[in-house]
């Protein structure tokens, strides 16, 4: 038998974070209560193992996991769907919150998805052969989303990543094309809901969606725009 590795991940109370691996379309295969709450969700290929401390706090966690897959985008759109269905809205702040699918510069397309106990599984689908970074990308704004991004989601900096935003946005000798900006802004827009900054985040949001774009550039920013629409149907917690 092959080796496989589960992860066991800790929540302080099991059954909001089973409510929502449920609404994501696993089953919940096992469940404890004593003499201590545990308990298994699993997916097709996908398990996952919880147990409950009552001093655990989620908001801090550093717990994670990386799930890889072969079709990335179909589990995001049927993740998704699963938590408008369940919450009325897709939770893009807080607890629980799924962020945005992008392509990464370590050949995976990815996203992350936290759930109630502050755990960040990471789903991914490689791209490429290689496994580590790449070099940043030497064109202005094209360099600028790279390093934002990697501080908004590998790094939990949303602030940093604000002003790497914010710096480029405000030169006045180069411009973005209009899938840069489209992008850069429905990133700046994700990072201010993060920090509670409420009027930065419809500024962004407003101009990101006043952008007139063809159809070959909604294609390329699809993603951004999936994003967008997701940011703006999510009210304030």
């Amino acid at each position: 038998m092959p080796e496989k590795t589960i992860p066991i991940l800790p929540c302080r109370a099991l059954q909001p974070v089973l409510d929502f691996y449920t609404a994501l379309g696993f089953a919940v295969t096992y469940q404890q209560r004593s003499p201590n709450p545990y308990a298994v969700v699993q997916r097709g290929g996908i398990e996952l193992q919880f147990f409950a401390m009552k001093q655990y706090e989620p908001a801090v966690s550093v717990s994670t996991c990386y799930v890889l897959t072969d079709d990335v985008d179909g589990l995001y759109q049927a993740f998704r769907a699963g938590l408008k269905e369940a919450y009325g809205r897709i939770p893009t702040r807080g607890l629980p919150r799924v962020g945005p699918l992008k392509d990464m510069t370590y050949g995976v397309r990815q996203f992350l998805v936290t759930d109630p106990g502050g755990n960040c599984v990471r789903v991914g689908q490689r791209t490429g052969g290689e496994r580590h970074h790449g070099p940043a990308p030497e064109e202005t704004f094209a360099r600028a989303l790279h390093f934002a991004s990697l501080l908004a989601d590998s790094k939990g900096d949303p602030a940093g990543a604000a002003k790497v935003v914010d710096r480029v946005l405000g030169l006045t000798d180069e411009t973005p094309t209009r899938v840069q900006l489209l992008q850069l802004l429905v990133l700046r827009a994700d990072v201010a809901a993060r920090l509670g900054d409420e009027e930065a985040a419809a500024t962004a949001l407003a101009r990101a969606a006043a952008l007139d774009l063809t159809a070959a550039e909604r294609d390329q920013g699809r993603d951004a725009l999936t994003r967008l629409a997701d940011l703006r149907g999510s009210p304030r917690p």
